[in-house]
């Protein structure tokens, strides 16, 4: 949703957790001191003989669970909140029409006298650093959202018991409002795997370029966008600067939506005011509908029971989660069978991990978020569950995809039988992204042509054997000076002829020909070199 900016299981974390760092958290893990022990149907695995009891694969239990063991016992994380939120999927697609097609022409029936709206707008004016102010078009919005919105709104309610502690630290912490996290659930509906049509991810719709702007790291495995802590870090860092351009939170937030140079064209082709509801009919469509949806959003949470909208009290309003920095390559699907927990709620704590996998990549360091009650066992257990992970790994008939950090962009060359959707495909994107980045108005491709791609899955790089040419005479090289240039009557074919070795295929690819017209005086390339 967020033009600019853009940015299963919603969370919300202690305190403790979230001022902790993935380094601190680093410090959670076993000690050397401490032999790692894990028990399999009361077979001992110690650090000792952990490589030749490994020969015959961590056993199953009687009850067909692999039985490791924690120092205590574990407690059982509470699974209701898990299916409660798992629902945000939907949501998000709700939200994001509802902001792209406000209505305010058709303001519901609803017990809300404009002169109650009035009041309490202006008692929320006076305790926010917004522009908060009555006009008609804010008040359609907030009927709309209390009508034909309220079961959205009321399961935003229970969401946001689980973000909102997280989202304040963060924003505390860089001095930007509080009131601000209302623009997640206008962003992304609390969902932490959202992604807009126009690529835009996560619970604050970062898009590739701005995310790694602010630090996040995109790649095959792993989506940054898509982490709770590292966005919500990036989007106030990113807010905090917005705002330091504009010096007003209203444009910011529009900034935020659209981008600071649509805003700026806004303000000039508003003549110069720089109050966000003068500007409004020059700022893009979606955008115009941005700002009223967040000012919407605030008014319905901070007058909830005013308006009977009810939300599940949670009794423990946010999960108890710790992380362990990751030593060696693991998947979900291990984890869950070896810690005892589904991969669903693995999916929901880590929703940065696009392939189920953490990898093990030199100079990164990557997190795996558990129930407090199974970090003990996984680090009580940790050698000789990276020691299963590993043999299970080697005994794969496949090998794990090769790793291609999409932070460096890669350029495709164009080959023969090469079209847009084929290229699309083969890096998870989009032909119209394709399109967008490479400034193509049309689906035509040349052979030879250089695309600029950021893959959005993991791909095989490919050794591709040389097919062995003849090579051009001596005769032919001499007369060629590697350059031939075109005169009357020559084509393709009869260039070919005239350089043992040389293909017409190869002629249109060193020298980016797609037709068969060939002006007289042209030079051609002969070689597949610079020059």
């Amino acid at each position: 949703m967020n033009l600019g900016c853009k940015a299963t299981l919603p969370l919300v974390f202690l305190f403790s957790w979230v001022t902790s760092t993935a380094q601190e958290a680093d410090s959670t893990q076993i000690s050397s001191s401490t032999t790692p022990q894990i028990v399999v149907d009361s077979i001992s695995l110690d650090d000792s003989s952990i490589s030749s009891q490994m020969n015959g694969i961590i056993s199953k239990g009687t009850n067909g669970k692999f039985q490791l063991k924690d120092l205590e016992a574990a407690r059982k994380s509470d699974s209701l909140w898990l299916k409660e939120l798992s629902k945000s999927a939907d949501w998000f697609t709700e939200m994001y029409a509802e902001v792209q097609n406000i209505d305010e022409e058709k303001t519901p029936e609803i017990d809300l006298p404009t002169d109650t709206l009035k009041a309490r707008l202006a008692r929320l004016n006076e305790k926010t650093p917004f522009n908060i102010a009555y006009n008609p078009s804010l008040e359609s919005v907030i009927k709309s959202f209390l009508v034909r919105k309220r079961d959205l709104m009321e399961r935003m309610l229970t969401a946001s018991q689980f973000y909102f502690p997280l989202f304040e630290q963060e924003l505390d912490n860089q001095d930007v409002p509080l009131e601000m996290k209302y623009l997640a659930i206008v962003e992304s509906a609390l969902n932490p795997r959202a992604r807009s049509r126009v690529g835009a991810k996560g619970l604050w719709q970062f898009m590739y370029g701005t995310g790694r702007i602010y630090g996040l790291d995109v790649s095959s495995y792993v989506d940054e966008r898509n982490d709770p802590i590292l966005a919500t870090k990036a989007a106030t860092k990113y807010l905090s600067k917005l705002y330091d351009i504009f010096n007003d939170w209203d444009l910011a937030l529009a900034a935020y939506n659209s981008g600071p140079g649509n805003v700026n064209k806004a303000i000039r082709r508003s003549g110069g005011y720089k109050n966000y509801w003068n500007i409004r009919r020059n700022l893009p469509r979606e955008t115009a509908g941005y700002v009223p949806a967040f000012l919407a959003t605030m008014y319905i949470f901070e007058y909830a029971d005013e308006h009977g909208l009810k939300k599940v009290n949670v009794d423990r309003p946010y999960f108890e989660t710790d992380t362990i920095i990751v030593k060696n390559t693991i998947t979900f699907d291990q984890i869950s069978k070896l810690v005892d927990i589904s991969k669903e709620e693995l999916e929901m704590l880590n929703p940065a991990y696009k392939l189920n996998i953490i990898p093990k990549i030199k100079g990164k360091k990557y997190a795996l978020r558990l129930p407090v009650s199974k970090i003990g066992t996984f680090v009580n257990n940790e050698e000789a569950i990276y020691a299963f992970a590993k043999k299970e790994l080697d005994s794969l008939e496949k090998p794990l995809p090769q790793l291609v950090e999409t932070k460096n962009q890669i350029r495709y060359k164009v080959r023969s039988g090469d079209y847009l959707g084929k290229i699309a495909e083969r890096y998870g994107v989009g032909v119209s992204q394709i399109k967008r980045w490479n400034g193509l108005r049309s689906n035509n491709l040349r052979i030879g042509q250089r695309l600029t791609i950021f893959p959005r899955k993991p791909y095989y790089t490919k050794q591709v054997a040389k097919t062995t040419q003849p090579k051009v005479s001596t005769e032919g090289a001499a007369k060629a000076g590697k350059i031939h240039v075109v005169q009357s009557g020559d084509s393709l074919w009869t260039i070919s002829r005239k350089y043992p070795g040389i293909s017409v295929e190869n002629l249109r690819e060193w020298n980016g020909i797609s037709g068969n017209n060939l002006k007289p005086g042209t030079k051609l390339k002969l070689c597949e070199c610079s020059s």
